[in-house]
């Protein structure tokens, strides 16, 4: 989408054919015009997401969200870059631990789903005390979750590293980094869920700051502790999992410091820390959904990678590689299907439902352009890529292939992340979380097993089995999404 097309689309005009502008005299207004609105978005500017024109509206809040989600996705590429010079073995202790935290990670979202979109309700039903309220009972529940992650993955690390098939090589250099992760998991849970508070309200550029600066410091910090340079102590792939904890602990002092200065829609004061027991049971049904549907998208993964990992730490590490590559598209598109979630919620709260479907399929053809785009590079040049990361013939091949397989299905992609987003937006936790159960468990891990043993494609068989799975799932939410069910939701 060029800069010209979301200028021109961010004002509404009226116009008679006598009084069209030539194209020359409208060129220059409309690439003003869109900076101008790109700069507001950047700055945080405070507006009614449900009376701006559409258009404008998605360009605003989706630039500070992609940012956001461009940063994190920048997050893991330089993770791994840096701790795949350690090799396969240190690569295949992040993927394992990752694997693992993705559960972690099903709760957190999960959570965040059903807080962000009660947030955006509110805020569509201008009710800001309503939507301060939402927060804290996210922030109680987090707390709790946190505490119990901490607990297991401080005593128990070595042991998870076992369950999930790790070499003993692998368990005795990694166990830290495990340790680390699991135990610190309070700084990655607290901002996933404020930094989704704050995307329901529409500001979204505090999210986006957050994790610039969270990641900020994780990126700059990391090679000084894994490598030991400077002053810093040679940590190895321990290091990575130390510089990651600082980096977001950082990021929720932030957040905090947000939240009660409140500049934007979302403002906690002191009489909205306290329990409050109908908000937090709506949360908890809203979000108990929510849990199931990440945790089934997310555990899939797990089954996943369970099967690449019998195949060798070198077909993980090659895995490995092509997923964070992947993630550093897709993250960014997820800022896009975010910008839509928001619109659904607020819109809807404004009694405004044809207005927040235009703003799903909208979101979802940028994201088209933006992800075909990524798809096609990655594509052509899957070799240079994956050769950046590991020089490793045996890796890269794997590698090569797996980017190459994924990738192929990046336009489907693009709709599906869009429109799942939009269900949940919509506080229609159900429908998505149905979608994830027939295509991830019900269809991805039983054909990537198949695949990959019975007709002996080994580990391109998972990938092919991605690809087959990502793409049904866009085509099912598309159709489902069309027959309106979510405008009958209550929140």
């Amino acid at each position: 989408m060029t800069a010209e097309a979301i200028a021109m689309e961010t004002q509404p005009v009226a116009v008679s054919p006598a009084a069209t502008p030539s194209v020359a005299a409208t060129s220059a207004p409309a690439r003003e015009s869109f900076w101008t609105a790109v700069w507001e978005a950047l700055r945080g500017e405070r507006h009614d997401y449900t009376q701006l024109p559409l258009r404008r509206a998605i360009l605003m809040l989706a630039v500070p969200m992609v940012l956001e989600m461009f940063m994190e996705s920048l997050f893991a590429v330089a993770d791994m870059f840096w701790v795949s010079k350690l090799g396969p073995d240190a690569i295949t202790t992040v993927m394992l631990t990752e694997s693992m935290l993705i559960i972690v990670y099903a709760f957190a979202m999960g959570l965040s789903i059903g807080g962000a979109a009660i947030v955006a309700r509110r805020i569509g039903e201008k009710d800001p005390h309503g939507a301060a309220r939402a927060t804290v009972q996210v922030m109680v529940l987090g707390v709790a979750l946190a505490a119990a992650v901490a607990v297991v993955g401080s005593l128990f690390g070595p042991q998870l590293l076992v369950a999930m098939g790790a070499s003993p090589v692998v368990v005795a250099t990694g166990s830290r980094f495990t340790q680390t992760m699991l135990g610190g998991s309070l700084t990655v849970i607290m901002l996933f869920l404020i930094n989704g508070s704050f995307r329901g309200a529409g500001d979204a550029t505090v999210a986006m700051r957050t994790l610039f600066l969270a990641n900020g410091i994780n990126i700059v910090l990391g090679p000084f502790l894994v490598f030991g340079w400077g002053p810093f102590p040679e940590m190895g792939v321990t290091g990575a999992a130390v510089a990651t904890t600082i980096g977001r602990g950082v990021g929720v002092l932030y957040q905090l410091r947000a939240l009660m200065a409140g500049r934007g829609h979302l403002a906690v004061r002191r009489e909205h820390l306290r329990v409050d027991g109908a908000v937090l049971r709506t949360i908890v049904r809203l979000s108990g959904t929510g849990i199931v549907q990440v945790f089934i998208a997310t555990s899939s993964w797990l089954g996943l990678i369970r099967i690449v990992s019998s195949f060798g730490s070198v077909a993980v590490a090659g895995y490995g590689i092509a997923i964070r590559v992947v993630l550093f598209a897709l993250l960014p598109s997820w800022g896009m299907a975010n910008a839509a979630a928001t619109l659904m919620g607020q819109n809807l709260g404004a009694s405004r439902p044809e207005r927040a479907e235009q703003a799903v399929w909208r979101a979802s053809l940028y994201n088209l352009v933006f992800l075909g785009v990524a798809g096609l590079l990655f594509v052509l040049f899957a070799e240079p890529i994956v050769h950046a990361f590991s020089s490793d013939p045996a890796v890269a091949a794997y590698g090569v292939n797996a980017l190459r397989i994924v990738s192929a299905g990046f336009l489907f992609y693009a709709y599906g992340m869009v429109v799942t987003q939009a269900f949940n937006g919509a506080g229609d936790t159900w429908t998505p979380t149905l979608i994830n159960l027939c295509c991830y468990w019900l269809l991805e891990i039983p054909l990537a097993w198949v695949l990959a043993k019975p007709l002996a494609l080994g580990p391109n068989g998972v990938f092919i089995a991605i690809l087959v799975a990502f793409s049904t799932m866009a085509v099912v939410s598309v159709v489902v999404f069309r027959r309106g069910r979510w405008r009958r939701v209550t929140v």
